[in-house]
C-alpha cells in the first residue's frame, strides 16, 4: 500500500532525504517562510521536498486547530514524517514595559497549546524599540525567571532571541549575560544567523558561548546591500548572501551545537510562493553551505 508520506515524497525521490547524524546539524523549515500557505499546505510542501524538521508558528496552529482539532494537527505531522522541533513564541516578555502583562497572558495560552502539539520549546524575540537604562536590566533578569516559571508548567523552554534592531536585547553577549544571570532551566539563549551578522556583534562573540549553551539556531543569510538598508525582512536563503555562514556553523559546532538550523524568511515572493518549490530551493542552496561547514547530518 502506498502511504500518504510516500505519495508526497515521490516527486523528489531523486533529491534524497535529510538525515541527522550524531554530532551533525539538520535543516529545518520555519513556517513563517510560507506564511501565506497555512499549516497543512506548508507542511505538505515541505514534506514533498524531503524536509524532516519544522518550526511551527502559533497563528497557523491556532487556525488549523479551530477547524480540525489538535489531534488532527498532531496526526498530520506524524503522517508526513515531520518533527516539530520548536515554535514561534511571544514578544515583550523580557523588557520592562506596559505591555508585559499581556505578553505573560499570551505566553500561558500559547505555551499550553504548543505543548499539546508535542513541542517543548518556543522562540521569544526581543524587538524592543523604547529607550532603556542600565537599571532596567536587573529587572529584566527577574522577568526571565518569571516567564520561565510559567513555561515550566507546560514543560516548555523559552529561547531568548536577540534582534539586530532591538534597543534592549540586540546582541549575543547581552543575551548570554542575561540568561546566565537568570539561571532558569526553562530559559535558554538561541542564535539567529541574520541578527548576528547584520547586527552589532563581532565574530569573536561566538567564543563567549559555553559548550551546549545555544538551544536553537535560525539559519539565514545577509544580502549584499548597504547595511543601512537592512531591516527585519531583508533575509536571504543561506548561500545567497554575504555572511560567513560556514565559519559561523563551524564555530557553533565547536561550542557543542548539534540541533536544527531553522530557515526563517520574510520576502513576500517567498512567503507567498509554493511551499514545495520554496523548500526545494532552500535545500539546494542551504545544504552545500552546511556541507562546506562539515555539519550536514
Amino acid at each position: 500500500m502506498i502511504t500518504r508520506r510516500h505519495a508526497l515524497l515521490a516527486p523528489l525521490a531523486q533529491v534524497g532525504t535529510v538525515h541527522a547524524a550524531p554530532g551533525g546539524m539538520s535543516l529545518c523549515l520555519h513556517q513563517t517562510t510560507s506564511n501565506a500557505a497555512g499549516y497543512r499546505n506548508s507542511l505538505e510542501g515541505y514534506a514533498r521536498a524531503g524536509i524532516q524538521y519544522v518550526e511551527v508558528i502559533p497563528p497557523h496552529v491556532e487556525e488549523f486547530v479551530k477547524k480540525e482539532g489538535m489531534a488532527a494537527a498532531r496526526r498530520l505531522l506524524h503522517d508526513l514524517g515531520l518533527t516539530a522541533v520548536s515554535s514561534g513564541g511571544v514578544r515583550g516578555l523580557w523588557e520592562p514595559g506596559p505591555g508585559r502583562l499581556k505578553a505573560l497572558e499570551d505566553l500561558k495560552s500559547k505555551s499550553e497549546m504548543i505543548a499539546e502539539l508535542g513541542v517543548d520549546r518556543m522562540v521569544c524575540p526581543c524587538g524592543a524599540t523604547e529607550k532603556y537604562t542600565a537599571d532596567d536590566y536587573p529587572r529584566a533578569v527577574d522577568n526571565l525567571r518569571e516567564a520561565g516559571e510559567i513555561a515550566k508548567r507546560s514543560h516548555m523552554t523559552l529561547m531568548v532571541e536577540f534582534m539586530r534592531g532591538s534597543t534592549f536585547i540586540g546582541t549575543l553577549p547581552t543575551s548570554l549575560k542575561m540568561t546566565r544571570e537568570a539561571a532558569h532551566p526553562n530559559v535558554r539563549p538561541m542564535l539567529d544567523c541574520y541578527h548576528f551578522w547584520a547586527g552589532l556583534n563581532k565574530f569573536e562573540d561566538l567564543d563567549l558561548i559555553q559548550p551546549g549553551e545555544i538551544h536553537h539556531v535560525h539559519f539565514q543569510d545577509v544580502p549584499d546591500i548597504p547595511r543601512e538598508l537592512l531591516d527585519n525582512g531583508t533575509r536571504e536563503i543561506p548561500g545567497d548572501g554575504v555572511s560567513p555562514l560556514p565559519r559561523i556553523l563551524r564555530k557553533l559546532s565547536e561550542r557543542g551545537y548539534t540541533g536544527p538550523l531553522s530557515v526563517e524568511l520574510f520576502y513576500p515572493r517567498i512567503q507567498n510562493g509554493d511551499p514545495f518549490e520554496v523548500a526545494r530551493r532552500i535545500r539546494e542552496k542551504a545544504e552545500p553551505v552546511m556541507r562546506a561547514a562539515g555539519v550536514l547530518g
